[in-house]
């Protein structure tokens, strides 16, 4: 049986699930999307006594990527993302936020992510999928009976495909490798709610 905890904190101005999964036995986690307020997040991770060993952005915003500096700076982990989104980490025009007139650096990646890349979390195997569209190295996570989707997939809509990097026929196709999953997997998207993937198939119209 899984010891593997998954824990969301809300964070920043557009509201990005910044989520930690957590190896219960061990107490090792990823951070997966620190977006903002790394106090936040800092503060949970030692408030539940864990040991942070990489940070995981399923995309190069800013808002999934704003907190990586310090939470790398603190815990030393390497930063993982895919290779078409790993130049959003330090350019501000790619991340969106110089259009803001906040440009927001991170750390370079330390672990270029591709489809199939597995990340190994503690026995764990954690599959990456490539799934472009919200941007071009947009990613999904997929683990035993879950799946974190960044802006690819929400609850009953998905990421949008205007900006910089965005095409919409891309995103549908990468849906495509969504809809297959088993319907009883819960679905970790990178804003709003929680839900699952038989209840996306059902109710969501771009999975129809």
């Amino acid at each position: 049986m899984s010891s593997l905890l998954i824990k969301s904190i809300t964070v920043g101005p557009i509201q990005t699930n910044c989520y930690l999964l957590i190896d219960e036995k061990s107490k090792q986690c990823l951070v997966i999307d620190p977006g903002d307020e790394p106090e936040r997040i800092i503060q949970e991770i030692q408030a539940s006594k864990l040991i942070p060993v990489g940070i995981v952005n399923t995309h190069g915003h800013y808002d999934h990527i704003g907190a990586n500096s310090q939470i790398k700076q603190l815990y030393k982990v390497p930063i993982y993302i895919h290779k078409l989104d790993a130049d959003c980490l330090t350019n501000p025009s790619k991340n969106l936020s110089g259009l803001l007139g906040l440009p927001e650096k991170s750390p370079s990646a330390d672990v270029i992510l591709e489809e199939g890349s597995v990340i190994d979390f503690e026995g764990s195997q954690l599959k990456v999928i490539h799934t472009p569209g919200h941007t071009k190295g947009g990613i999904c996570i997929i683990g035993d009976g879950f799946v974190f989707t960044g802006d690819t997939l929400f609850c009953e809509f998905v990421g949008r495909w205007d900006l910089p990097g965005g095409d919409e026929q891309v995103l549908r196709n990468s849906l495509e490798k969504l809809k297959v999953l088993p319907e009883n997997y819960k679905i970790y998207p990178g804003h709003d709610n929680q839900c699952t993937i038989g209840g996306e198939l059902k109710h969501n119209p771009y999975l129809k």
